[in-house]
């Protein structure tokens, strides 16, 4: 199994319920987001520009300026009765309101970012990240500085903090891509990713597809998985290496 101990990430758990191969989920990450989102932005929340100012949106339908809150060690508070919400930093720029932010996120100047999306409590999206859209972030995941994340999962604690791609792919709990990863989706001659497994043949129907790691799988800086490949649980992949295609077993160790 690659993933265990879904309860920090409900939404996905109801996803992978419907999945008979964790690819699965990758290929229908798009239509479940635009079925499940509770709420989308508001009206009044800025489109196709940049945010003019830093923001609290309260429950993803209130907007309070930062700049009129009291910050105390408790918390926030506006005209005296303690909020919460998600800091929408000036200078981030949305594209659609197909997207869902739960309390504590945070999105940090200059973030790029396009629905469908759902991001969980205390999920970070950094200076300078391009999120395309089709983008589930568990809590306490990071998309970080530079990174690209198309058509993705990432459920609790899973970091990709500096100057990743990840495109169509799935990271476990607590998987941590080290700087410079690159989770590459497409084949050169563009064909269809397929799998063997005991000789037996799995079409995924896919052109596109990353890579899936189990939870606390890890990459080293500047190593790169090949379209299609698996990590089991726990495995590493040592800096600077090429990994897959393929389904790899827990604990694998790519020196």
């Amino acid at each position: 199994m690659l993933f265990e101990d879904l309860e920090k990430d409900p939404l996905f758990k109801n996803l992978v319920s419907s999945c008979e191969y964790p690819w699965d989920c990758i290929k229908n990450l798009k239509s479940f987001l635009k079925d499940n989102l509770p709420k989308k932005l508001p009206s009044n929340f800025p489109l196709n520009e940049p945010v003019p100012q830093s923001l609290l949106l309260v429950e993803n339908e209130e907007l309070i300026p930062l700049s009129e809150l009291e910050v105390t060690e408790e918390g926030f508070f506006f005209k005296g009765k303690k909020v919460n919400g998600a800091i929408i930093y000036a200078g981030s720029f949305f594209t659609d309101r197909e997207l869902y932010f739960e309390n504590g996120v945070v999105v940090e100047p200059f973030a790029y970012v396009s629905g469908p999306g759902y991001f969980s409590e205390k999920s970070s999206i950094r200076h300078g990240a391009y999120v395309r859209g089709s983008v589930y972030a568990g809590k306490g995941a990071v998309i970080g500085h530079t990174t690209e994340v198309k058509n993705s999962i990432f459920l609790s604690e899973a970091k990709a903090a500096h100057f990743a791609y990840v495109g169509d792919s799935l990271l476990g709990k607590n998987v941590n891509l080290g700087a410079g990863t690159k989770l590459a989706n497409l084949k050169f001659l563009k064909k269809v990713i397929t799998f063997s497994i005991e000789g037996e043949v799995l079409h995924t129907g896919m052109r596109k597809l990353g890579a899936i790691l189990g939870d606390n799988a890890q990459t080293g800086c500047n190593s790169v998985l090949q379209p299609g490949t698996v990590l089991g649980k726990g495995s590493f992949v040592f800096p600077g290496k090429t990994v897959g295609p393929g389904i790899f077993p827990p604990k694998s160790k790519f020196r």
